[in-house]
């Protein structure tokens, strides 16, 4: 990857964004088939409004790091790499806890679809900034 290049940069940043994408949508299928196989008998998951807002800012925040990747900046290519390790941290994390209480493929599709593209975009963000 040409280390100047922030449309490459940009675009190794939303990988793990759709990945996000791609864990939560499985997680609540995989949610909703244990829940419809155990007949209605599994307590129910709710959330308060409070809690559906916090979920939609969290994912809706994957967008902010290749926006601040294509802004060509000093300040925003570090804001780029906090708020996009950030985002990674704490995905992987809560991604790996939700996989270990829910099932064990989740923990490896977390694993796959955002860990291994964060890292990768991690090291991509770092090597811009260095090149800069």
């Amino acid at each position: 990857m040409n280390d100047n290049n922030p449309v490459q940069l940009a675009l190794a940043w939303l990988v793990p964004a759709l990945g996000a994408t791609i864990f939560v949508t499985i997680q609540c299928f995989s949610y909703l088939n244990g829940y419809v196989g155990s007949g209605g008998t599994m307590q129910p998951t709710t959330f308060d409004p409070a809690a559906l807002w916090g979920v939609s800012i969290f994912y809706g925040a994957w967008v902010i790091p290749p926006l601040l990747a294509l802004a060509r900046r000093r300040a925003t290519d570090w804001a780029m790499l906090g708020l996009g390790g950030l985002l990674f941290i704490v995905s992987t994390l809560a991604g790996v806890m939700d996989g270990l209480r829910d099932g064990g493929h989740l923990v490896g599709l977390e694993l796959l679809a955002v860990t291994l593209p964060g890292v990768v975009a991690l090291i991509l963000s770092w090597r811009h900034i260095r090149s800069n």
